[in-house]
């Protein structure tokens, strides 16, 4: 059985990798590549980025599962997205952060490992982690707004907020209190998202 579950294991991460590889170039821009003009396309851009982008997906719903199923605050969430839109600032300001697309990916990784490990961790723990992705995912969204005017790089940044505060904090909402939250749904799912790190870490070694 262990031998099966690793060889399944095993195509799941190639399978996911090969996709994740055949992505266009601008698979993170709502704008095909162009930086957004405008309020709206700004707003419209921020609010796709986190749903296009499967690392960045992955690790706001895992955001939303750890504190359903650890019973954290929701504040950390909240945290996370703070950071984030820090992260976008420094990449705007010309900062340079090395080697983000790889932490992102070992973010979705520990994130997920974590979660279907099914071990307690302290909330500082939590909000470390929260914190660190949120710098480096947010450096990585800023990549699409980089160069841009200061009116769309508002909106993009209202539009980054909102959409993963309503996916991580919903998620936790949604999951919390539920009987099988205590069960092996979160372990499961998080092996999913750990599954989703090591594809998208396979791309960038």
């Amino acid at each position: 059985m262990s031998f099966q579950f690793r060889r399944a294991a095993g195509c799941g991460v190639a399978l996911t990798a090969s996709l994740i590889a055949t992505l266009p170039a601008h698979a993170h821009h709502m704008m095909d590549g162009k930086l957004p003009a405008t309020f709206m396309q700004g707003l419209l851009s921020g609010l796709g980025h986190p749903v296009i982008g499967l690392d960045h997906l992955a690790f706001t719903l895992a955001a939303g599962l750890a504190v359903a199923a650890a019973g954290l605050p929701l504040l950390l969430p909240v945290l996370f997205v703070a950071v984030s839109c820090i992260g976008v600032g420094l990449h705007v300001a010309g900062v340079n952060l090395p080697a983000s697309e790889l932490l992102v990916a070992l973010s979705v990784l520990t994130a997920g490992s974590v979660i279907a490990s099914g071990r307690k961790l302290p909330v500082a723990f939590w909000a470390a982690l929260f914190a660190f992705a949120g710098l480096f995912h947010g450096y990585a969204y800023g990549e699409s707004i980089y160069g841009a005017e200061a009116t769309p790089i508002a909106s993009y940044l209202l539009g980054l907020a909102v959409i993963q505060s309503v996916i991580a904090v919903g998620a936790a909402l949604a999951l919390r209190n539920r009987a099988w939250i205590a069960g092996l749904f979160p372990r499961l799912a998080g092996g999913l998202v750990a599954l989703v790190g090591l594809a998208v870490l396979a791309t960038q070694v």
